[in-house]
């Protein structure tokens, strides 16, 4: 099994407990990613496999990354974020791949469904992919509106009619550059061009799409890709060993617990952290904030008296003692805090964060406030509206029993496992096409 993930915790986490059931297993499992990632490889029972310098980003913001990103917002900020992150990164990423895949044979590739390098590779050599989601479901359909509006489904002929204009608007007008760049990636690789739809023409749909996540949290499709399959919240291994902060015992107290967070890469704290913080100063609960690892706690001033801030806390250790989490919509995060019966209250940013947050509203597991309606009031109202609204917290725990009755790693490595033979016995000459 080769493993490719970009080199983001977004993109990792979800595949440790799946690498790690597979080399449980006694499959011989090599992961190519960034540095950063390389002992939560191995902790997983994966060898390690570097990808080239220029391609690693991991351990930094997006914008101490990409430098030229800084400051940007919306439908700008998703398509350079696109572009620089994942398509014009694809071509050597594939390089990588195929000298791994030289003294590497292996039965199928497992990546991440916006590694593309490793979807270069799978056409040039054959051998069969399986995506693991890092967010929501990427593939377009009749029944819901392409990805960065942050629209519900709808599957009646008004809905299919927006959301098929909203399809052609976007290939047309929005995201026209944007496919220009998919098919120079695949012209400099020597693969056709394909005539697809925007964010759909950089790659070929793989043979697994597995979804990270229930089928209460994703909008309903009639037209799902075959070899779909949810198979349940991965949230990444617990941590080896945990200190917990001096402060941890007050998460016993009768105050409700808020947790406020941008996720791990996001460090505009003026944005979420700061109003919130504000917002919750006076109020009769204990609020826990982590900032991500690229962001200073510091920066947020001096702390009111309920408010303790880390830059990171492990969620397998926190969110059972959340009451109410407050996230700019990190699919993860999101998907960690509704496993745990977590209602939200979401402040989505950029990328695919309102459609996450679309997502939430729809299951009726939170609130959602709109960038541009973001205050302190707002912020305040939502917290108290999710605390003292029984239905939020109901349909969390209704969402929490369905991901527990998952076993997401096994599943998972099952249908891996499955493509995998199916590979060998077409190698053997044991399956004909």
């Amino acid at each position: 099994m080769l493993i490719a993930t970009t080199p983001a915790p977004g993109h990792v986490v979800g595949v440790l407990e799946v690498a790690r059931e597979l080399a449980r297993r006694g499959h011989e499992v090599r992961w190519y990613t960034g540095r950063t990632f390389q002992e939560q490889a191995e902790q997983a029972g994966a060898r390690f496999e570097p990808m080239r310098a220029e391609l690693d980003f991991g351990g930094k913001s997006r914008e101490e990354a990409y430098p030229s990103h800084a400051g940007l917002t919306g439908i700008a900020s998703f398509k350079i974020g696109v572009r620089d992150i994942f398509y014009r990164t694809a071509p050597a990423q594939m390089e990588d791949l195929l000298a791994v895949l030289e003294r590497f044979p292996a039965d199928c590739l497992l990546a991440d469904d916006m590694c593309y390098g490793a979807c270069f590779a799978s056409e040039r050599t054959g051998i069969p992919l399986a995506w693991l989601s890092n967010s929501v479901y990427i593939l377009g359909s009749r029944d819901t509106a392409p990805l960065g509006h942050g629209l519900p489904p709808s599957s009646s002929s008004l809905g299919r009619a927006r959301n098929g204009l909203l399809r052609i608007v976007g290939d047309q007008v929005i995201m026209r550059d944007l496919r220009w760049e998919a098919d120079r990636a695949r012209d400099q690789v020597a693969l056709p061009r394909l005539r697809t739809s925007a964010m759909e023409n950089i790659a070929r749909p793989p043979a697994l799409y597995l979804l990270g996540t229930v089928p209460s949290f994703e909008f309903p499709r009639s037209d799902l890709l075959p070899g779909t399959h949810f198979v349940g919240g991965l949230f990444g291994l617990p941590p080896e060993h945990f200190d917990p902060p001096g402060w941890w015992a007050e998460l016993h107290d009768k105050r409700p617990v808020v947790l406020v967070t941008q996720g791990t890469t996001a460090n505009d704290v003026d944005r979420l952290l700061v109003p919130a913080l504000r917002a919750l100063a006076d109020q009769d609960v204990l609020v826990v904030i982590t900032t991500g690892s690229a962001v200073d706690a510091g920066r947020l001033g001096p702390l009111p008296d309920n408010v303790r801030a880390e830059r990171f806390v492990p969620y397998h250790h926190l969110l059972p003692h959340v009451d109410v989490m407050v996230s700019n919509g990190g699919y993860n995060g999101i998907n960690a805090a509704l496993a745990e019966g977590v209602p939200l209250v979401v402040v989505p940013g950029s990328e695919e964060n309102p459609d996450v947050a679309a997502r939430v509203a729809w299951a009726g597991a939170g609130v959602v406030i709109g960038r541009r309606a973001v205050s302190e009031a707002r912020l305040r109202d939502a917290v108290s509206t999710v605390l003292n609204d029984e239905r939020y917290r109901r349909r969390a725990r209704e969402l929490a029993q369905e991901y527990q009755s998952c076993d997401a790693p096994r599943r998972a490595a099952d249908l891996v496992e499955s493509l995998a033979d199916f590979q060998g016995q077409v190698s053997t000459g044991g399956v004909t096409r």
